[in-house]
């Protein structure tokens, strides 16, 4: 699959096949999603893979709304997206490079988690990028560090459907060449 092809036919899946996920695939999704872009090469992402079904459940019936909890019911995998705090967007004596502040973390965590997920496609794997959970309970209950935070939670899996793709806005909504 060349890259075009690639960014145009991935979807976000909200409903997984029941079919496993094997551990060599996410690893090789992870390593591939290492070559992501990051500020000054700083390399912040990181990911906590839960596998475990006993798990997946305490955090589908506990720290999600019903609309994530009922994508994660069928995703086999979920997958944390942690990233090192103070580093990226920082000089060396720890004043902010730019405006941004720490806008830059989120910047670089949803280049890996694009990443990621391009690289699940290209492996026949679905996913989804999530946002709503609960910020306290969830990383406190994956063992996310001090020194990190949780930016996004992934399901992955077997696509259980074939969304179609959505309609995308004209160019002169996108762009404005000067």
């Amino acid at each position: 699959m060349n890259t075009l092809d690639a960014i145009k036919t991935r979807r976000s899946i909200r409903r997984f096949a029941d079919k496993a996920v094997k551990k060599q695939d996410i690893e090789e999704i992870i390593a591939a999603a290492a070559y992501a872009p990051s500020w000054k090469n700083t390399q912040t992402a990181g990911y906590i893979v839960i596998c475990d079904a006993a798990k997946k459940d305490v955090i589908e019936k506990t720290m999600l709304n019903a609309h994530n909890a009922e994508i994660v019911h069928t995703a086999p995998v979920l997958v944390a997206m942690i990233s090192k705090r103070g580093i990226c967007g920082y000089n060396a004596d720890g004043s902010f490079t730019t405006k941004k502040g720490e806008g830059w973390q989120y910047f670089d965590a949803g280049i890996a988690c694009q990443t990621f997920c391009l690289a699940a496609h290209e492996k026949g794997l679905g996913t989804v990028i999530m946002g709503l959970y609960d910020e306290d309970k969830l990383p406190q209950f994956l063992g996310v560090k001090e020194d990190e935070q949780m930016t996004a939670l992934i399901a992955l899996g077997y696509p259980g459907t074939h969304p179609s793709a959505p309609a995308r806005k004209d160019m002169d909504e996108l762009a404005r060449f000067l």
